[in-house]
């Protein structure tokens, strides 16, 4: 008997599950993005290398341009999207308009891939997986460098082949001071931070990093940016709760360096209560009331995010549930 028919028969005396339950089942295990709730279904997303075309903070919505297919993406920010810039923490306004960056979206209702959880810098990418530009070729004249996509000791060859343009804005970094073109050798192991020219896979670069140690430098200048931003605008969270004095909050891992210092529990026991303070948010994430104060009960670790509960003797009515909110650390 072929396989065809016996497939058919074990179908029809129910020995194996219709090919409608099949489907069914695997559409059931695809989580949805849901308003309200950290959800990153991985199970079901693209991971994109791109150019961003087009940014609108207020709204945090944009359009990119797939570098594979140069097709333009329209893209919505959820709030608890890693804006991954610099090789650490950042936030939307950290991408320029050009920027090539790993772009990760997820499906909306209509099918769409158009939710979107990450924007990962080069970088963040290349620090990240321990890779590098390997240098194959220099032509001065015309500031290219040919390389190859690859762990240090090349155990791994991510891409071969590849160009990377250089010009007039790019600068270029060595021992974390600035370098040239002409110091590049045969061999040398580089990172940069590039963008793209509007068509194809260019990459021009804005920075060429020559050394582990000026990217190092480059992050670490980013990472105290980011932490007096955070101080300043607050810890962004969803409101998971509102029970009359009380607000549970999960906190997003932008703000992770601050809300480590929330943390309560044996290990991180405090000698007197900590107080923040801690206001609703519209749309764009910015405070939409005034902030009021607030004793920090406890503060845990949920994977990558941070679940804070807060007690206030002032008004909760403004915050609801699903919306975001931001906390101040009080110094």
């Amino acid at each position: 008997m072929s396989r065809l028919p016996l497939l058919g028969l074990l179908l029809a005396i129910g020995l194996l599950p219709s090919l409608s339950i099949v489907h069914a089942e695997e559409a059931a295990t695809v989580r949805a993005i849901t308003p309200g709730k950290v959800i990153i279904p991985t199970e079901k997303m693209r991971r994109i290398w791109g150019e961003l075309v087009s940014v609108d903070l207020a709204t945090r919505t944009g359009t990119f341009r797939a570098e594979g297919e140069d097709a333009i993406y329209r893209f919505a920010v959820m709030p608890y999207a890693e804006m991954l810039h610099h090789a650490t923490n950042g936030e939307l306004s950290d991408f320029q308009i050009g920027e090539r960056a790993i772009f990760r979206l997820h499906v909306n209702e209509q099918g769409e891939w158009y939710w979107l959880t990450y924007i990962q810098d080069e970088m963040n990418m290349l620090r990240g997986h321990k890779e590098y530009y390997i240098v194959e070729s220099l032509d001065p004249e015309n500031g290219r460098i040919g390389f190859t996509w690859a762990k240090a000791d090349k155990s791994f060859v991510r891409q071969e082949g590849l160009f990377l343009d250089t010009d007039k804005e790019t600068k270029f970094w060595k021992a974390g001071k600035p370098a040239a073109f002409a110091d590049i050798k045969l061999g040398d192991k580089l990172r940069a931070k590039t963008h793209g020219i509007g068509k194809g896979q260019s990459r021009v670069a804005w920075h060429v990093f020559l050394d582990d140690e000026s990217l190092e430098a480059f992050r670490d200048k980013q990472v105290a940016v980011h932490s007096q931003r955070m101080a300043k605008e607050g810890l962004p969270g969803y409101v998971d709760r509102v029970e009359g004095a009380a607000l549970e909050l999960m906190l997003f891992r932008e703000g992770s360096e601050l809300a480590e210092t929330l943390l309560t529990g044996k290990k991180k026991a405090k000698s007197a209560p900590v107080t923040v303070q801690v206001a609703p948010t519209d749309p764009s994430l910015e405070p939409s009331a005034d902030a009021i104060s607030a004793t920090v009960v406890s503060c845990e670790k949920a994977g990558g995010l941070y679940k804070l509960v807060l007690q206030t003797t002032a008004d909760t009515s403004k915050f609801q549930v699903t919306q975001v909110a931001r906390v101040w650390v009080n110094e």
